[in-house]
């Protein structure tokens, strides 16, 4: 009896209406299929020629990928029929194809805020489950196969982020980066193949939007250190702010959790919250100020200089991150509050202070040692960061220009 393998454009469309291409396996008038992985618009199909039409944006590789598997379906039943394997279709179905895993994008989702919640990365965690949020309302299920993203997938889903969702495209990106994160994490794991990979040349491209990062100017910082008739917990929040400032921006992390235990022979010492590095930084006149208002609060060298993680669970990192954000989000308020009370115009929170230092230092400072007052561990993170304050040049040159 005859046996065959076909490539067909099956007619169940999936919940986002496109049609799955699949291997059609036919033995004695009995059929069975075995699914590509890929799905296309049914006006994409050309049903005589059995290939999909150059009106697919991606129509040559996918022609490619299908002959490639029509070969391969072929090649496995000339093998049967060389050992006299005498077979239904779907016991051939098995034999020449070996089984694939059976675990989803979201069983690769749950496994990484597993590790993430086991690694106490508390605040990545939170962001990663809001991102894949957005994943699952718009499949309105987590039972996604690897296979379905694919470029068309992505391009809707990115529409569906930026027209239902209302996000911006840094957000949009950041999506496509996790998806594509435990995509790669699904190929190492021999989970899927690399051909399906929808990501790189020729393919969905994930790409930020240059963004502007403003810092306070020093007669603005000025302005804010002598704003006058501050409440308590305004002057606290200034505090902080200025602190940080003080210290090249230093993050508020870092800023909550820093001990008196640190600050020995005129010199602050800590280590970076965010990658671990150790700094040393000379404490500025300004700073002892600061830490003056705070001694008499100050039980032993091993409590922290401000109050917000002394009653914090330092066993509990969900706990530790609440009161980080608690304790941010008040800062943020009490600084607009200062700001506007002193004529700033700019938003000013308490990350602008990392900015506000870059303004300020402009190109007056060697970006050899931007890289060690901000710690980062490639010179070119500290000059495109530093790009966003330096305008001088440009400045210099349009006055060149139009100053004729």
């Amino acid at each position: 009896m005859s046996t065959s393998a076909k490539i067909i454009l099956r007619k169940k469309p999936n919940s986002k209406g496109l049609y799955p291409l699949a291997i059609r396996i036919t033995k004695d008038r009995r059929s069975t299929y075995k699914h590509i992985g890929h799905y296309i618009e049914l006006e994409d199909w050309d049903g005589k020629e059995l290939k999909i039409k150059k009106s697919h944006p991606n129509a040559e590789s996918l022609n490619n990928l299908l002959a490639s598997k029509l070969s391969e379906a072929r090649k496995g039943l000339i093998a049967l029929q060389t050992n006299n394997k005498d077979a239904t279709a779907r016991q051939i179905k098995k034999e020449i194809y070996k089984p694939t895993s059976s675990l989803t994008f979201f069983d690769f989702a749950d496994e990484h805020l597993e590790a993430l919640e086991a690694e106490n990365k508390i605040n990545r965690h939170s962001t990663d489950s809001a991102w894949l949020s957005y994943i699952e309302r718009y499949c309105k299920t987590r039972h996604l196969a690897f296979q379905e993203i694919d470029e068309r997938f992505l391009k809707k889903f990115k529409i569906f982020l930026k027209g239902s969702c209302t996000l911006t495209e840094t957000s949009a990106m950041n999506i496509m980066v996790l998806i594509r994160l435990l995509f790669n994490r699904a190929i190492k794991d021999k989970v899927v193949s690399k051909e399906i990979y929808p990501f790189g040349t020729g393919k969905f491209k994930i790409k930020f939007p240059e963004t502007t990062k403003t810092g306070l100017s020093g007669k603005e910082i000025k302005s804010l250190e002598s704003c006058p008739n501050l409440s308590y917990m305004e002057r606290h929040s200034l505090n902080v702010w200025l602190f940080s400032f003080y210290f090249a921006g230093m993050r508020i992390s870092d800023v909550l959790f820093t001990r008196w235990s640190q600050i020995y022979d005129g010199r602050l010492h800590y280590k970076m919250g965010k990658n671990s590095k150790l700094l040393s930084l000379k404490i500025p006149v300004k700073v002892e100020k600061i830490l003056l208002s705070y001694i008499s609060d100050k039980q032993n060298d091993d409590d922290f200089i401000f109050p917000e993680m002394k009653k914090a669970d330092l066993t509990d990192p969900k706990d530790i991150y609440r009161k980080k954000k608690v304790a941010n989000k008040k800062f943020n308020d009490h600084i607009k509050k200062i700001a506007k009370r002193t004529g700033i115009q700019k938003k000013v929170t308490m990350h602008i202070a990392r900015h506000s230092f870059g303004n300020i230092a402009g190109d007056t400072i060697h970006p050899l040692m931007l890289q060690k007052l901000y710690r980062h561990s490639d010179l070119k993170t500290t000059l495109n960061y530093q790009a966003n304050f330096i305008h001088k040049e440009a400045d210099d040159a349009l006055d060149s220009v139009v100053n004729f």
